[in-house]
Protein backbone atom coordinates (compact mmCIF):
# COMPACT_ATOMS: atom_id res chain seq x y z
CA UNK A 1 0.00 0.00 0.00
CA UNK A 2 1.34 3.65 -1.42
CA UNK A 3 1.68 6.49 0.78
CA UNK A 4 -1.66 7.82 -0.92
CA UNK A 5 -4.01 5.06 -0.61
CA UNK A 6 -2.35 4.43 3.22
CA UNK A 7 -3.64 8.27 3.86
CA UNK A 8 -7.00 7.40 2.34
CA UNK A 9 -7.72 4.19 4.45
CA UNK A 10 -7.24 6.34 7.23
CA UNK A 11 -9.35 9.21 5.89
CA UNK A 12 -12.19 6.43 5.77
CA UNK A 13 -11.22 5.06 9.02
CA UNK A 14 -11.50 8.16 11.04
CA UNK A 15 -15.47 9.58 9.85
CA UNK A 16 -17.59 7.89 11.97
CA UNK A 17 -20.60 5.83 10.63
CA UNK A 18 -23.51 7.49 9.29
CA UNK A 19 -22.23 11.20 9.55
CA UNK A 20 -21.29 12.16 6.28
CA UNK A 21 -18.30 14.86 5.85
CA UNK A 22 -21.15 17.29 4.35
CA UNK A 23 -23.52 17.13 7.64
CA UNK A 24 -20.34 17.61 10.10
CA UNK A 25 -19.82 20.29 8.30
CA UNK A 26 -23.11 21.86 8.19
CA UNK A 27 -23.33 21.19 11.67
CA UNK A 28 -19.57 22.90 12.05
CA UNK A 29 -20.74 26.38 10.66
CA UNK A 30 -24.08 26.18 12.08
CA UNK A 31 -22.45 25.74 15.56
CA UNK A 32 -20.04 28.10 15.10
CA UNK A 33 -22.51 30.71 14.02
CA UNK A 34 -24.89 30.14 17.17
CA UNK A 35 -21.83 30.02 19.95
CA UNK A 36 -20.46 33.42 18.11
CA UNK A 37 -23.59 34.71 18.06
CA UNK A 38 -24.29 33.44 21.59
CA UNK A 39 -20.92 35.19 22.93
CA UNK A 40 -21.19 38.30 20.69
CA UNK A 41 -25.01 38.93 22.54
CA UNK A 42 -23.98 38.19 26.17
CA UNK A 43 -20.80 40.45 25.98
CA UNK A 44 -21.12 42.92 23.77
CA UNK A 45 -24.34 43.61 21.25
CA UNK A 46 -24.89 45.80 18.35
CA UNK A 47 -23.89 49.26 18.60
CA UNK A 48 -26.16 51.87 20.27
CA UNK A 49 -26.58 53.93 16.60
CA UNK A 50 -26.64 51.24 14.39
CA UNK A 51 -29.93 52.25 12.84
CA UNK A 52 -27.51 55.15 11.61
CA UNK A 53 -24.87 53.57 10.82
CA UNK A 54 -26.34 51.15 8.80
CA UNK A 55 -26.91 53.83 6.05
CA UNK A 56 -23.33 54.40 5.82
CA UNK A 57 -20.64 52.72 3.71
CA UNK A 58 -17.83 52.30 5.63
CA UNK A 59 -20.19 50.60 8.47
CA UNK A 60 -21.64 48.11 5.82
CA UNK A 61 -17.86 47.69 4.11
CA UNK A 62 -16.58 45.86 6.98
CA UNK A 63 -19.37 43.21 6.38
CA UNK A 64 -18.52 43.08 3.21
CA UNK A 65 -14.94 42.17 3.76
CA UNK A 66 -15.38 40.14 6.93
CA UNK A 67 -18.13 37.98 4.96
CA UNK A 68 -15.81 37.50 2.30
CA UNK A 69 -13.38 36.24 4.25
CA UNK A 70 -15.30 33.78 6.24
CA UNK A 71 -16.62 32.36 3.71
CA UNK A 72 -13.79 31.70 1.75
CA UNK A 73 -11.26 30.73 4.85
CA UNK A 74 -14.76 28.29 5.15
CA UNK A 75 -14.55 26.68 1.85
CA UNK A 76 -10.68 26.26 1.60
CA UNK A 77 -11.02 24.34 4.90
CA UNK A 78 -13.35 22.01 3.29
CA UNK A 79 -10.96 21.33 0.74
CA UNK A 80 -8.15 21.14 3.31
CA UNK A 81 -9.73 18.41 5.52
CA UNK A 82 -9.24 15.78 2.48
CA UNK A 83 -5.86 14.20 2.23
CA UNK A 84 -3.37 15.59 -0.11
CA UNK A 85 -5.87 18.30 -0.87
CA UNK A 86 -5.11 20.76 -4.14
CA UNK A 87 -5.49 24.09 -2.53
CA UNK A 88 -3.96 26.59 -4.88
CA UNK A 89 -7.33 27.08 -6.67
CA UNK A 90 -8.91 28.02 -3.62
CA UNK A 91 -6.11 30.98 -3.51
CA UNK A 92 -8.67 33.60 -5.58
CA UNK A 93 -11.12 33.19 -2.95
CA UNK A 94 -8.56 33.73 -0.22
CA UNK A 95 -7.50 37.11 -1.70
CA UNK A 96 -10.90 38.84 -2.41
CA UNK A 97 -11.12 39.96 1.57
CA UNK A 98 -7.96 41.25 1.17
CA UNK A 99 -7.73 42.98 -1.95
CA UNK A 100 -11.12 44.50 -0.94
CA UNK A 101 -9.47 45.91 2.46
CA UNK A 102 -6.85 46.80 0.33
CA UNK A 103 -9.17 48.89 -2.25
CA UNK A 104 -11.04 50.80 1.07
CA UNK A 105 -7.75 51.96 2.58
CA UNK A 106 -6.58 53.37 -1.06
CA UNK A 107 -10.02 54.76 -1.23
CA UNK A 108 -9.50 56.31 2.50
CA UNK A 109 -6.43 58.25 2.08
CA UNK A 110 -7.56 59.49 -0.92
CA UNK A 111 -10.71 60.76 0.69
CA UNK A 112 -9.19 62.45 3.74
CA UNK A 113 -6.30 64.78 4.43
CA UNK A 114 -2.99 62.65 5.43
CA UNK A 115 -3.14 64.67 8.99
CA UNK A 116 -6.18 62.39 9.85
CA UNK A 117 -5.11 58.94 8.99
CA UNK A 118 -3.27 58.19 12.36
CA UNK A 119 -6.43 59.16 14.16
CA UNK A 120 -8.41 56.95 11.33
CA UNK A 121 -6.17 53.97 12.11
CA UNK A 122 -5.45 54.32 16.25
CA UNK A 123 -9.64 54.64 16.27
CA UNK A 124 -10.97 54.66 19.77
CA UNK A 125 -11.58 50.67 20.50
CA UNK A 126 -8.27 48.99 19.21
CA UNK A 127 -8.22 46.96 22.44
CA UNK A 128 -11.28 45.66 22.60
CA UNK A 129 -11.53 44.59 18.96
CA UNK A 130 -8.11 42.96 19.65
CA UNK A 131 -9.21 41.64 22.87
CA UNK A 132 -13.02 40.64 21.66
CA UNK A 133 -12.57 38.71 18.07
CA UNK A 134 -10.77 35.94 19.36
CA UNK A 135 -12.87 35.45 22.13
CA UNK A 136 -15.92 35.00 20.18
CA UNK A 137 -14.19 33.03 17.41
CA UNK A 138 -12.60 30.43 20.33
CA UNK A 139 -16.02 28.04 19.62
CA UNK A 140 -15.94 28.49 16.22
CA UNK A 141 -12.15 27.83 16.16
CA UNK A 142 -12.85 24.79 18.39
CA UNK A 143 -15.70 23.12 16.42
CA UNK A 144 -13.80 23.75 13.20
CA UNK A 145 -11.01 21.85 14.88
CA UNK A 146 -13.32 19.08 15.45
CA UNK A 147 -14.88 18.77 11.88
CA UNK A 148 -11.60 18.54 10.81
CA UNK A 149 -10.69 15.72 12.79
CA UNK A 150 -13.85 13.86 10.82
CA UNK A 151 -11.55 14.15 7.80
CA UNK A 152 -7.53 13.39 7.32
CA UNK A 153 -5.41 16.56 6.52
CA UNK A 154 -2.44 15.83 5.38
CA UNK A 155 -1.49 19.28 6.08
CA UNK A 156 -2.95 19.47 10.17
CA UNK A 157 -1.08 23.38 11.03
CA UNK A 158 -1.97 24.52 7.64
CA UNK A 159 -5.31 23.00 8.18
CA UNK A 160 -5.79 24.58 11.57
CA UNK A 161 -4.29 28.17 10.49
CA UNK A 162 -7.55 28.08 8.12
CA UNK A 163 -10.04 26.83 10.76
CA UNK A 164 -8.60 29.88 12.71
CA UNK A 165 -9.06 32.20 9.53
CA UNK A 166 -12.58 30.80 9.49
CA UNK A 167 -13.52 32.03 13.07
CA UNK A 168 -11.94 35.04 12.66
CA UNK A 169 -14.26 35.99 10.11
CA UNK A 170 -17.04 34.68 11.59
CA UNK A 171 -15.94 36.47 14.81
CA UNK A 172 -14.83 39.55 13.38
CA UNK A 173 -18.39 39.84 11.68
CA UNK A 174 -20.24 39.96 14.70
CA UNK A 175 -17.56 42.15 16.22
CA UNK A 176 -18.04 44.75 13.21
CA UNK A 177 -22.45 45.03 14.63
CA UNK A 178 -20.41 46.43 17.76
CA UNK A 179 -17.29 48.42 16.57
CA UNK A 180 -17.52 51.97 16.22
CA UNK A 181 -14.72 52.31 14.24
CA UNK A 182 -15.62 51.96 10.40
CA UNK A 183 -12.68 53.54 8.86
CA UNK A 184 -11.10 51.18 6.38
CA UNK A 185 -7.98 51.72 8.15
CA UNK A 186 -8.67 50.64 11.31
CA UNK A 187 -10.27 47.78 10.09
CA UNK A 188 -7.38 46.80 8.04
CA UNK A 189 -4.56 46.99 11.21
CA UNK A 190 -6.47 45.70 13.57
CA UNK A 191 -9.10 43.49 12.71
CA UNK A 192 -6.22 42.21 10.77
CA UNK A 193 -4.09 41.52 13.86
CA UNK A 194 -6.84 39.62 15.75
CA UNK A 195 -7.89 37.72 13.11
CA UNK A 196 -4.23 36.46 12.50
CA UNK A 197 -4.08 35.92 16.17
CA UNK A 198 -7.05 33.21 16.09
CA UNK A 199 -5.06 32.32 12.76
CA UNK A 200 -1.87 31.16 14.76
CA UNK A 201 -3.60 29.90 17.58
CA UNK A 202 -5.41 27.41 14.93
CA UNK A 203 -2.18 26.21 13.42
CA UNK A 204 -0.69 25.33 16.96
CA UNK A 205 -3.40 24.11 18.36
CA UNK A 206 -3.93 21.33 15.22
CA UNK A 207 -0.43 20.07 15.77
CA UNK A 208 -2.47 17.79 18.63
CA UNK A 209 -6.04 18.05 17.86
CA UNK A 210 -5.86 17.15 14.16
CA UNK A 211 -4.43 13.11 14.26
CA UNK A 212 -5.60 10.56 12.37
Amino acid sequence: MDTNELIKALAADARRPGLTMNATWRGAAAGALMLAGLVFFMMLGPRPDIATAVETVRFLFKFVVTIALAAAAFATMRVAAWPEAELRRMLPYLGVAPALVLAGVVLELIALPSDAWGTKLIGTNSMLCLTFIPLIGLAPLALFLLALRHGAPSRPSLSGALAGLAAGGIAATFYAAHCPDDSPLFVATWYTIAILGLTLLGAIAARWAIRW
